[in-house]
Parts: structure tokens; C-alpha cells; sequence
């Protein structure tokens, strides 16, 4: 991975190798960060599909960099097998979460994990690494229950985001949240539904993801970092 040596705001592309593969990533760090949020990618979008930057925007403006990674090849992504398999997907991105340890801004940032749809059994997969102390996970709808058993071993508070609209995602996400031992909630974003699924994170859902890392991260940042914007997480909780 490209080592960052200079405290300016970075934007950029970078590689990260993983065994045989080398997965495409984006390092954005807005100045004075508090944080930093490994977003992942997998099937359906990248980073660099106009509904993730939008994203990643919003972070930004929370003073939350973020490192977008797509955690499939071109080939590997139209491989079904892959594009399911949760635990091939947690590795690759805890592997990259500890690859931000080689950059002089990263390594001293506390680190969240986001994942949406396929992603975000992974994400809580990876979160369940005790070593790699991750500080806060978001994910967007799905099935976060496929992460299994890791979910009892995540640590980080967790928010999971659910459509108002979509009762069997709704309650799915409720069941995986009652298996975990970490602090935890299910926020109900109103209008969010079946019929919207494939803006898979509106505005209003970054935001309050924002919200909700940037409280998280900011417990653990240096106090040099300062403060970010104060606001309300959760639009209803279920």
C-alpha cells in the first residue's frame, strides 16, 4: 500500500496485495481526520460508483477518511462463489485494515469497518478479529447474520441500518443484533424499502452512518484531532 508521509489532505489510489491478487483501493483523508472508515466493495458497485463517492463525501465532511476497497478482482467479482463468500471477503478486508499500519497518517487513526448488501456479513466478520481493535462497524440492510458465529465476537458498537419499509430485512437484521454482546442498535431509516434497494446508501443513510463513526472514532482519537459536527444518530430505532 502507498504510504501516505504528508499531513495534507490525501486523495488518491492505491494497491494493497492480498496472496495472488491485488485489490484496487482509494485513500481519501480530509484535513485533521478523527478516524478512518475501510469501506467495502464487493459485487453490484466499486469505488468509484457515484453512490459510494457520494459516500464517502459526506464522510469526509465529518472529518472521517476513509479507504474504499474493492475486495474482488474484475474476474473474481462475476464468480458467484466469491462474490458470497463471507469469509474470504472479512479476511481480504482485515488484511487491508492492518495495511493501514504502514502509513504514517493511518496507523495512529482509530479504524471502523462499513459494509452494505453483500458486504456486510463481512464486515462484521472482520470486525470479530480481536487483534486488529476495530472501533465502531455500520451496515446497510442484508443479511448480517450470515457472519455466523463471528457475531458474538464483535466488540465495536454496531449500528445496523434498516429500511422503514422492508419488514423481512428489518427482521433479520433485529435477530443478528440480538446475538451480539457489543453495544448495538437498529436504526429504521423511514421510506426505505424494497422498492428502493438499489440506492443501496441514500444521503440520509451516510449521514446518519457518519454520525454514528464519528461519535465512535472520536472517543478514540488523539485530542489534537478536535471535535466534529454534534447531531442525532437515529431517525427511529427499532
Amino acid at each position: 500500500m502507498t504510504t501516505v508521509d504528508t499531513a495534507a489532505v490525501c486523495d488518491q489510489e492505491v494497491a494493497i496485495p492480498i496472496g495472488a491478487v491485488e485489490l484496487a483501493a482509494h485513500l481519501r483523508i480530509p484535513d485533521r481526520p478523527v478516524g478512518i472508515v475501510v469501506f467495502a466493495h464487493g459485487s453490484g458497485s466499486n469505488r468509484h460508483t457515484p453512490r459510494n463517492t457520494s459516500v464517502v463525501e459526506v464522510f469526509a465532511g465529518h472529518r472521517l477518511a476513509t479507504l474504499s476497497i474493492d475486495l474482488l478482482t474484475s474476474a473474481e467479482a462475476i464468480v458467484g462463489a466469491k462474490v458470497f463468500d463471507v469469509e474470504l471477503l472479512g479476511t481480504r478486508l482485515a488484511i487491508a485494515r492492518r495495511c493501514l499500519r504502514s502509513s504514517s497518517i493511518c496507523r495512529e487513526l482509530p479504524v471502523g469497518y462499513f459494509g452494505a448488501g453483500s458486504e456486510a456479513p463481512a464486515a462484521l466478520w472482520a470486525a470479530a478479529e480481536p487483534r486488529d481493535k476495530i472501533r465502531a462497524v455500520v451496515v446497510r440492510g442484508a443479511r448480517p447474520d450470515l457472519a455466523g458465529a463471528r457475531l458474538g465476537g464483535v466488540m465495536a458498537p454496531t449500528l445496523f441500518l434498516v429500511g422503514g419499509l422492508d419488514i423481512r430485512v428489518r427482521t433479520v437484521n433485529h435477530r443478528a443484533a440480538g446475538t451480539m454482546r457489543c453495544e448495538h442498535r437498529v436504526a429504521v431509516l423511514a421510506g426505505h424499502g424494497p422498492g428502493s434497494a438499489d440506492l443501496r446508501i441514500s444521503q440520509r443513510a451516510a449521514y446518519v452512518a457518519a454520525m454514528w463513526f464519528a461519535e465512535q472514532l472520536r472517543a478514540h482519537s488523539a485530542p489534537a484531532a478536535g471535535p466534529t459536527r454534534d447531531g442525532d444518530v437515529d431517525e427511529s430505532v427499532g
